[in-house]
């Protein structure tokens, strides 16, 4: 099982989807596309696909030249019915890359926070076994409307689409499922000073939410993880 990784920004991680990958045996392909690491020119030489998240915004083609090229792949990874997952910035992308229109600024959401499944994630694959609400971690602004083939299956209070999945295994999740709570810690002392910003007291407030919230939104991101590896077909 080969896993095309392709990161936007520097020090995102894989988490709990680098913990279930090495679980099942597969081998990561980790492309640095931010830093000019070439794409594959097609979906043949993968299994599945993981798009990370990142500081820019899903139309940032300026900042982010390779963007076009990333529509592209992940069109044809899906084409071939490949397993795709978007995080974040990537499922702002995969919206983009299927007719989704993406919404810039004014959904922003940071923090362990509550996601609520659709009806329509009761059997899926994926998120099927999830309780029907619990907490996971957030930290973007953007939002973007559903592309024709989407069904939705999460959305939150801020973001009504949080999670969908396009085919049998193309998933975009809004929310931040791959950080457990030691990634968390990591990206709090790494990006201190962004975040300081955009959540003052947040160093304070980290260990009580993690503490309350932490574990459970563990469990649920551990779960979607491994469900989805389940889906790759290599």
């Amino acid at each position: 099982m080969r896993v095309l990784v392709v990161e936007n920004f520097a020090n995102t991680g894989l988490g709990q989807m680098g913990a279930a990958i090495e679980e099942a045996g597969g081998a990561i392909d980790m492309r640095r596309a931010h830093l000019g690491e070439a794409l594959p020119l097609n979906a043949a030489g993968h299994d599945a696909l993981i798009v990370l998240g990142g500081v820019q915004n899903a139309l940032a083609d300026d900042v982010s030249p390779y963007f076009p090229a990333l529509l592209d792949l992940i069109r044809d990874f899906e084409a071939r019915d490949r397993a795709v997952a978007g995080i974040c910035l990537g499922s702002q992308l995969i919206a983009r890359a299927f007719g989704g229109e993406n919404r810039i600024g004014g959904a922003r959401e940071f923090g362990w926070q509550q996601v609520d499944l659709a009806p329509e994630a009761e059997g899926d694959a994926v998120l099927g076994k999830l309780p029907q609400s619990f907490p996971i971690f957030q930290w973007h602004d953007d939002t973007f409307s559903l592309p024709e083939r989407a069904t939705r299956l999460a959305g939150s209070a801020v973001a009504q689409n949080q999670a969908y999945r396009i085919g049998r295994a193309t998933y975009g999740f809004q929310f931040h499922f791959e950080a457990d709570t030691g990634l968390v810690r990591q990206w709090s002392e790494l990006f201190a000073a962004t975040i300081a910003e955009r959540r003052p007291g947040w160093a304070e407030a980290l260990d009580e939410e993690a503490a309350t919230r932490g574990q459970q939104a563990d469990a649920a991101g551990l779960s979607i993880a491994r469900a989805w590896v389940s889906a790759i077909r290599a």
